[in-house]
């Protein structure tokens, strides 16, 4: 009896677990693909037909285990559902990806991630419109929500825009003397150019909260996450290829690429950013909704800054490990508004009676019923 009472708190706990490492898995997996595709765009890579491509290779990798372990569960392709897949393959696989490299291109690896943790509020207020966010402002957890959303935002500006003096740490180079770096005046052209790359990251995470949106409405209705991700890249690798030769304007030599750092991050990305991620979003904000899928978000400015100290010995400045401190303040407050929301839920089924029940369970349950019904009309 205790063994199965141990395996029952075991399964319930890795169950409520497999949410939170699939964020911190699309986390690492943003962060490394911020510093490897800023050092192909250095290179070279152009971001319109880097978008086609990786979206290409995405299809590539997920198209056979989609066919393959999808082929009983996939639901019927209707007109309604298809017009979402052309709708999300536009808003994140085309518009988000090309304005956000574009703007990575203007400005650093570290400023687009650092205007990425915008998503956080975009999508929470998009999911609190569109009514898949419970939220009610009179109740803590609900508050702890929202103020949690603000605190981590502001962590994130307080890790960008705060210096502080350096901390010594025995594996970065620490110089006595710290230089502040001045901003550059608003006349010069690489002011204009970090302004320009700023506006588009910022339409790009617009672009991107919208897609968690409609990919949490679409799942409803097409609940195969393999098959939806791999037919988003593919309507994406068509619309982009539109939209490159519409920008681009025919030019044949952005099309090559070689066997380089530019290859790389075109496969790392399409496999790792597009598909993958596409898919444990899906899975995560099934049982979680798509705010608490970017929440999290700002985790990944902190792992940059983590790794970089390790593998580039850069040093760590107290603005930065403040502005961590404040982002885990921050995210510990959303993890306990949506806790409560859980339990709120949970507690309000047993109020009303209301148990869920797989297919297994429902189906008795139903031959019971109908059983019972039989026998009352043949006791009548």
């Amino acid at each position: 009896m205790k063994e199965l009472m141990w395996r029952d708190r075991w399964s319930r706990f890795a169950d409520g677990g497999k949410p939170y490492l699939g964020v911190l898995f699309l986390q690492l997996g943003y962060a490394f693909n911020g510093i490897i595709v800023k050092s192909a765009l250095n290179k070279g890579l152009n971001p319109c037909t880097f978008s086609v491509y990786r979206n290409i290779y995405a299809v590539i990798v997920f198209g056979p285990f989609a066919l393959y372990f999808e082929r009983k569960l996939r639901p019927q392709m209707t007109l309604y559902v298809f017009l979402k897949i052309m709708l999300l393959a536009q808003l994140e696989p085309v518009m988000d990806q090309i304005l956000y490299y574009t703007g990575m291109k203007y400005t650093t690896a570290t400023f687009a991630i650092a205007m990425c943790n915008i998503l956080p509020a975009l999508t929470f207020f998009m999911a609190w419109i569109f009514r898949l966010e419970k939220v009610n402002i009179r109740r803590l957890h609900s508050q702890g929500k929202i103020i949690g959303t603000l605190v981590t935002v502001g962590g994130a500006m307080v890790m960008t825009f705060v210096n502080g003096p350096p901390i010594p740490l025995p594996w970065t180079k620490v110089t006595r003397v710290h230089h502040y770096h001045h901003p550059l005046p608003p006349t010069t052209p690489s002011s204009d150019h970090h302004l320009k790359g700023a506006l588009m990251i910022t339409a790009g995470c617009v672009f991107w909260a919208g897609f968690y949106i409609l990919q949490a409405v679409t799942l409803k209705k097409y609940p195969a996450q393999l098959s939806l991700t791999t037919l988003i890249c593919m309507m994406g690798a068509l619309q982009g290829t539109v939209m490159t030769l519409v920008i681009e304007k025919g030019k044949k030599g952005i099309w090559s690429i070689n066997w380089d750092t530019k290859l790389f991050a075109t496969l790392y990305s399409g496999i790792v950013r597009s598909g993958a991620s596409y898919y444990i979003s899906g899975l995560v904000m099934k049982k979680k909704g798509p705010f608490f899928v970017t929440a999290f978000n700002p985790l990944g400015m902190v792992i940059v800054v983590i790794v970089s100290s390790f593998t580039l010995g850069e040093q760590l400045d107290l603005g930065r490990v403040a502005g961590a401190l404040i982002i885990v303040l921050g995210l510990y407050l959303i993890i306990w508004g949506k806790s409560k929301d859980s339990t709120l839920s949970d507690s309000r089924n047993d109020e009303l009676g209301i148990v869920d029940l797989n297919p297994t369970q429902e189906k008795n349950h139903n031959e019971i019923s109908k059983s019972e019904i039989v026998d009352g009309e043949a006791s009548v």
